[in-house]
């Protein structure tokens, strides 16, 4: 049984924020999560997990690889995550992260 999808919509526009969508009913509270998380985007709140900062989600993709119940999804190689390593890449210091930071 699916219980619930969260994911990352943006409230001036209704678009997407990034691509992290959490399923908190396939969870079984690991806390892999928590511990690989650069930006602490999940969070326990009593026994369960929770999204806490899912605007600061880089798209790593450290979550969803090391959530042994697939309650995470997201796309590594999009957005911050990778704007970030182009430009380290491509020796520059400004990082363009934003809607158009893959083209």
């Amino acid at each position: 049984m699916e219980i619930g999808t969260l994911d990352v919509m943006s409230p001036q526009n209704g678009g997407r924020i990034n691509t992290l969508v959490f399923y908190p009913g396939r969870c079984v509270r690991c806390g892999m999560c928590l511990k690989v998380c650069p930006h602490r985007v999940f969070a326990l709140e009593g026994e369960r997990i929770r999204l806490a900062r899912p605007a600061d989600c880089m798209e790593c993709g450290a979550c969803r690889k090391n959530c042994p119940s697939h309650a995470i999804e997201v796309d590594s190689g999009v957005g911050c995550a990778s704007a970030m390593i182009k430009a380290a890449l491509r020796g520059r210091e400004d990082v363009v992260c934003g809607e158009d930071c893959c083209r």
